[in-house]
């Protein structure tokens, strides 16, 4: 396995670098200091062609090769600062996006896709509920099929794009009893009778990715709106996951990069007693692990897209790269802070807004505890 970028994958992080410095940064600390989202910026994204790397071109997309994926998102996690609207590109693209153009049927598909790969149509995933939590099969969201229709009843939290979202990818029991069989998917608009949107939720970071509870009440959907088989949304939502827990940190690898080059960059100029204080082995040698956990989350991450590229079995691999990158990039966000002292603390470094955003990353796609369980699981354990 070739664990490097070839010619063509280094332009396109270069480009993606490039292109997230001087598009998407414009009054980011304004911005976050509100929980603001930038719509300029989702548009820009698009221009870019972030939402459409993995459609089709029959559906407007790029149909980009997945490690041309990778060096895009790595790329854009360099020169990016406003990390919350990135994650929400990413629930876009992996929790909701994923899951029309590989289990929406072709009319589904023709008139949603197109949307959501130029930027006109934003997506949300509509799992988790108040009192579901990491169970997601103990879902009380129930949708009775009458005729040509399903009526869908319950509640939604934790919405990411909730506030902003144009389509919910909604999952709801079609069964009498709970379980993995029992759910399907549904694919329902805005602006459909019986939606009602929450406030956004303030969040401790990513706070210009906007949340929201999303209830459903005698909310009447097209049969035709259901992506794939009734029951199969649990396969639906763990082939979502599986995508989610791959590629939704890929953007972090830049960001650990970009702290790495901050932090050398800090150690050689600010001195003690006239020395760089990179001369001093509790500096270099935090730097040092900084490095190695970058390194040690790429390769982790480039086999599980790997194995996904090539249609093998990667569940344990993603759960084992979302798991080890998160917390190596929370502990990577600390270092930073801790190089950069009493400066890092500070609002206006912006380190500390890093590691705010980073601590969620042991939260969504499924908690680090639950990682844990999937990969005992899957051991046999």
């Amino acid at each position: 396995m070739d664990f490097c970028f070839d010619e063509k994958q280094k332009e396109l992080k270069e480009a993606a670098k490039a292109f997230a410095a001087s598009k998407l940064n414009e009054n980011f600390a304004e911005r976050e200091k509100k929980c603001e989202f930038s719509e300029e910026g989702w548009k820009a994204c698009a221009e870019f062609g972030l939402q459409a790397m993995i459609v089709p071109p029959s559906y407007g997309g790029l149909a980009l090769d997945l490690f041309d994926v990778v060096a895009t998102l790595e790329g854009i996690g360099l020169g990016c600062r406003d990390n919350g609207l990135i994650f929400s590109v990413n629930a876009h693209v992996w929790g909701s996006e994923t899951a029309i153009l590989r289990f929406g049927s072709d009319t589904l598909k023709s008139k949603y896709l197109p949307g959501f790969c130029n930027g006109s149509i934003i997506g949300a995933n509509a799992m988790t509920e108040p009192n579901s939590g990491s169970n997601v099969y103990g879902l009380t969201t129930t949708a009775v099929k009458d005729n040509n229709y399903y009526t869908i009843n319950g509640t939604k939290t934790f919405v990411t794009n909730g506030p902003v979202a144009d389509v919910f990818l909604v999952y709801a029991k079609t069964g009498k009893t709970p379980g993995f069989s029992n759910i399907s998917c549904f694919l329902v608009e805005k602006k459909t009778n019986g939606i009602i949107v929450g406030k956004n939720l303030e969040k401790m970071g990513l706070r210009t990715s906007p949340m929201s509870e999303v209830s459903f009440n005698d909310c009447k959907v097209p049969a035709e709106n259901l992506v794939g088989r009734e029951g199969m949304g649990g396969i639906i939502f763990n082939d979502s996951m599986e995508h989610e827990r791959t590629f939704i940190l890929v953007s972090s690898l830049g960001i650990m990069e970009y702290l790495i080059d901050k932090c050398i960059e800090y150690a050689r100029i600010r001195k003690i007693n006239s020395s760089p204080i990179g001369k001093f082995q509790s500096v270099s040698n935090r730097i040092a692990d900084m490095k190695m956990r970058l390194e040690a989350s790429r390769l982790l991450i480039y086999k599980a897209v790997a194995l996904r590229r090539d249609n093998k079995q990667s569940a344990l691999d993603s759960s084992i790269a979302k798991l080890n990158t998160s917390e190596a990039y929370i502990k990577t966000c600390q270092d930073a802070l801790l190089t950069y002292g009493g400066y890092g603390y500070m609002t206006e470094s912006m380190i500390e807004c890093e590691l705010r955003d980073a601590v969620a990353s042991s939260l969504y796609s499924g908690t680090s505890d639950i990682q844990r369980n999937i990969i005992a699981a899957l051991l046999g354990i």
